[in-house]
Parts: structure tokens; sequence; C-alpha cells
């Protein structure tokens, strides 16, 4: 995933809030939250978007918790099985797991932003044979992957990060193209 100023992806991962406790008053600023209130008041929690969140943060007007798609939980059940963890479901704006993650690791203390990497690139290492393997399953099948609901290529696919899907897509292209290659090649032989 490509993070500069004109990435699609990267807006959509800094557009996901994360919950801000503030340490300080905050005046005039109340609209934020999207609340009534015309000031922020100390050990006010707020949904604030990471863009937005980064300035605060930075001028230790608040703490934030990491997000939930994160939380201890996640962990576990990736640990257990990481195939199983249906990550679309964990954030929106398409299923911007492993983006939302990096740019939350922008915000951490070193130890912490190790420990986030970690996790995401173990979950992305273990998930990633079981995607080319499905992509080259279906590709097999001459199925295209869209359709409705009911087709097992989508139902497998509404689980994946956008990341995910992109890697599935070409991989099931390219075991498309082999198999015509490997046919055409047999045709010629003959």
């Amino acid at each position: 995933m490509d993070f500069d100023y004109f990435s699609i992806e990267a807006i959509l991962a800094e557009n996901q809030k994360i919950q801000c406790t503030f340490k300080q008053e905050i005046p005039n600023m109340g609209h934020l939250g999207g609340g009534t209130e015309r000031d922020i008041a100390v050990s006010s929690k707020m949904q604030i978007p990471i863009w937005l969140a980064y300035t605060i943060i930075y001028s230790d007007w608040a703490d934030f918790n990491i997000p939930a798609p994160f939380n201890s939980r996640v962990r576990n059940a990736l640990k257990a099985e990481a195939c199983s963890v249906r990550l679309s479901n964990l954030v929106g704006a398409g299923g911007l797991w492993y983006g939302f993650g990096k740019t939350i690791m922008d915000i951490l203390s070193e130890e912490q932003a190790n420990e986030m990497s970690d996790m995401l690139s173990k979950a992305f290492r273990d998930r990633l044979v079981e995607v080319i393997d499905q992509a080259q399953h279906f590709a097999a099948l001459g199925q295209a992957g869209s359709g409705s609901s009911g087709n097992s290529a989508q139902a497998f696919r509404e689980g994946l990060d956008t990341t995910e899907r992109e890697l599935f897509y070409l991989a099931q292209e390219s075991a498309k193209r082999m198999k015509r290659w490997y046919e055409e090649s047999d045709r010629s032989r003959r």
C-alpha cells in the first residue's frame, strides 16, 4: 500500500477514528466531537479521525486508546487461527485493516509500534498462503470471483482486507493466464 499524499488508501486509513481522552480543556472546540458543548472538557472522550488526532496527541492535549481492531481479543484470535478472522469487519472504509494499523503505528511509542508491526506482519504472512491458494482454486474452477452473494469466491473474499483482496485478484488472474498459456501451448504441440 502506497502511503503518500495522493494515495486513496492512505486517505481512507487516516480518516478512521480513534478515541481520545483530553488532558486539558480546549476552548471553542466542542464541535469536533459533533456535540453541542462549546468547549472540550478535561477527561472528556471523543472519537477523532487520525489525521486530526496526530496534532492533538503530539501537542500533548490528549491521550488515545489503541482501537478495537488491534486489541488483545483480535490479537489472540489472529494467534489462534489467522485465517478465521474477518479483517474487513474490523474496520470501515473498505476494510483497510493493514493501512489503519500502519497509521496507528505512527503515533505509538517505538516499543508499541514494533509490537504492532510484528502483529500486522505475522497476520499477513499467516493469511497470504490461504489467499493465494483460494485464488488459484477459484481460477482453476473458471470462476471470475464476482456475482451473487452465494458465490463461494465472493464469500471467501468478504473477510479479506483490501490489500488481501488485491492480491487475491492478482493471483487469480495470474493463474487464469497461466492456464490459458498451458492450453494454448498444448494445442500448438498437436
